[in-house]
């Protein structure tokens, strides 16, 4: 199939991200583009902890984007020059869009990988320069063993973006009440299990979404040695602005 016939294929539908395709047009995206403020601040959040460690290009460095969808952020990579950039995610639909927008695009470095990111061998693998792991957590039943994952795989900045929950802090007693144990942050149970049909949901149904000082404690348990919350832009989407979704970047 030749770029033109590409295009045309990828022009057919709607897509979750607005992809600049080789004509200048760019793909339609659902709802008539108001999701396209989560891509857009997302995007900026990430370079408030890339800028300043690698720089606008990234020439020679390597990426990997767990969870990539349709591979937007993952290609974004590719096109400031990462080396090798390794898309997974666990649904082939997702891949399979991934690897058209990154033929389109030129992206020869990009590879898809349909993989669960529990069933991932990290020592196969190697580091990573950038680690990605944006809007996964909280579709997760295993949070944390995903947060472990991704510290495997992190040799320069793990970018963690959830959604988060209302944080609950205090002492519990813990075996009986001379013991007590104070709480380090929370999760909040969220159902999809009759939505894991849809491509943004999640695979498995009961999700598991972190605290803000939940995410934080854990990265830092799991062996990160710097945890940074990162600031939203002033012109934020409505979640980032307001605490309800954030972003932590974790250093090794």
């Amino acid at each position: 199939m030749d770029t033109a016939a590409k295009e045309a294929k990828a022009l057919e539908r709607e897509w979750f991200y607005p992809f600049p395709l080789p004509s200048g047009k760019t793909t339609p995206t659902y709802d008539g583009g108001r999701l396209n403020a989560v891509h857009d601040t997302r995007l900026k959040m990430m370079d408030s902890a890339l800028l300043p460690l690698l720089g606008e290009r990234l020439d020679g460095k390597s990426v990997v984007d767990l969870a990539c969808h349709q591979g937007y952020f993952a290609l974004s990579m590719a096109t400031r020059g990462a080396q090798r950039v390794l898309g997974v995610d666990a649904r082939a639909e997702h891949i399979a869009d991934a690897t058209l927008m990154a033929e389109l695009a030129g992206h020869a470095q990009f590879e898809g990988m349909v993989s669960d990111i529990h069933a991932l061998d990290t020592d196969a693998l190697g580091t990573f320069d950038v680690v990605l792991m944006l809007g996964l957590i909280y579709h997760l039943e295993n949070p944390v063993g995903a947060i472990r994952t991704a510290h495997a795989l992190t040799r320069g900045v793990c970018l963690v973006e959830t959604q988060v929950v209302p944080h609950l802090s205090g002492n519990v007693d813990w075996g009986n009440y001379r013991f007590v144990k104070p709480l380090k942050g929370c999760f909040g149970i969220i159902d999809e299990t009759e939505e894991t049909h849809g491509p943004e949901m999640s695979t498995q149904g009961i999700c598991l979404a972190p605290s803000t000082e939940a995410l934080l404690w854990i990265m830092e348990k799991v062996g990160f040695s710097r945890v940074e919350l990162l600031t939203p832009p002033p012109d934020a989407y409505e979640q980032h602005r307001y605490g309800k979704r954030v972003m932590v970047a974790g250093y090794p």
